[in-house]
């Protein structure tokens, strides 16, 4: 039960760092052009993270050092893709969109991010699915729904359809993270940040767009290190630990923890849609934290490597001298085993049914 709550918290934790970013990106995009505000943001997650990287690592002994996680070759091609689809194919289109969508139908379209990436999760990946988990995601993206519906708003169709690519690069971007999720989460996202910021300062450079004063790009770099790069991190975790669907699901309630911090920098008496909306994506969480998903299942054998305890799935000797150290990381054999318990689609319950 507590693995079941820590996980989701991650993931909540997670989308409430997110959404925060969009109050505090409203003031800079009156005096900068969004590609800047996103280079900015992206840039400076990757280099947060690559100074928190580079800190943990002097910490650590020669023995932690020896066996950290490395990215293996068949794990970049989903890596690259990964940060092609959500770090740059992504934001482009929706800056594309912004300039020819009003912002409330934008934000309306923004909810297909959640539905995108539950449903090629779902249907590419074969994750499992129950009723219970699949009413709750209607019950986030209902809610996401009323929190950002302005009766009357209409797009025009091109930039609607724009919208909604980058929505689903997006989702391809959460799909083909979890198939590198085993990875260290702060290398992942410290990896995306530098690309995904280095490319969007790139285009807006070539659009002509000027670097702001220091104030500012320190202001943007430290917000864009919390909401995009710890976001991140706590993304990916919640990936290895959830399963694609389920972290989605919860990421979805990230524009509810924005409206909520407007209202607390610009306050105001929230409208009534503000209630509903809350009230739908708790019920959505609700039904996710009361999941129990249990039957007897087979587990082949696999090796990997990540960040572990000795739990009942991490039965295993070592060769080398342990310190008796929990977490640790090292390469590590699972052995074929048959049981049951009630678990989640996470990096060792990735089977049929």
């Amino acid at each position: 039960m507590n693995a079941r709550f820590n996980a989701a918290f991650t993931a909540l934790l997670a989308a409430a760092l997110f959404g925060a970013t969009t109050p505090l990106a409203k003031s800079l995009l009156g005096t900068l052009s969004p590609f800047m505000v996103a280079g900015l943001f992206y840039l400076g997650s990757g280099l947060g993270l690559a100074a928190t990287i580079l800190i943990r690592r002097l910490k650590r002994n020669a023995h932690e050092r020896r066996n950290e996680r490395r990215i293996q070759a068949a794990e970049i091609p989903w890596l690259l893709g990964a940060i092609v689809a959500g770090g740059i194919a992504g934001p482009a289109l929706l800056m594309l969109g912004l300039s020819r969508t009003p912002a409330a139908t934008t934000s309306l379209l923004l909810n297909l991010e959640g539905v995108l990436t539950a449903v090629i999760a779902w249907v590419v990946f074969r994750e499992n699915v129950d009723l219970q988990v699949f009413l709750g995601m209607v019950a986030i993206v209902a809610g996401g729904v009323a929190l950002s519906w302005h009766p009357g708003a209409a797009g025009i169709p091109l930039g609607a359809l724009l919208v909604a690519g980058a929505c689903a690069c997006w989702a391809i971007d959460n799909n083909l993270t979890r198939k590198v999720s085993t990875h260290d989460a702060t290398v992942i996202a410290c990896l995306k940040g530098l690309v995904a910021g280095s490319v969007n300062l790139g285009i807006a450079l070539l659009l002509d767009a000027h670097f702001p004063g220091a104030t500012t790009v320190a202001a943007a770099m430290l917000t864009g290190f919390a909401g995009y790069g710890v976001s991140l991190a706590l993304f990916v975790v919640a990936l290895r630990n959830l399963g694609t669907a389920r972290t989605g699901a919860y990421f979805s309630v990230a524009p509810l923890f924005g409206v909520a911090l407007s209202l607390i920098l610009w306050p105001e008496v929230p409208p009534l849609l503000f209630w509903v909306a809350a009230a739908l994506m708790a019920l959505g969480v609700w039904l996710h934290l009361r999941e129990r998903h249990e039957h007897a299942h087979t587990h082949d054998p696999l090796e990997h490597n990540h960040k572990h305890r000795h739990d009942e799935h991490h039965q295993h000797v070592h060769d080398f001298p342990w310190d008796g150290k929990e977490p640790h990381t090292h390469a590590h054999r699972h052995e074929p085993v048959t049981h049951r318990h009630p678990h989640f689609p996470d990096i060792h319950h990735r089977h049929g049914h």
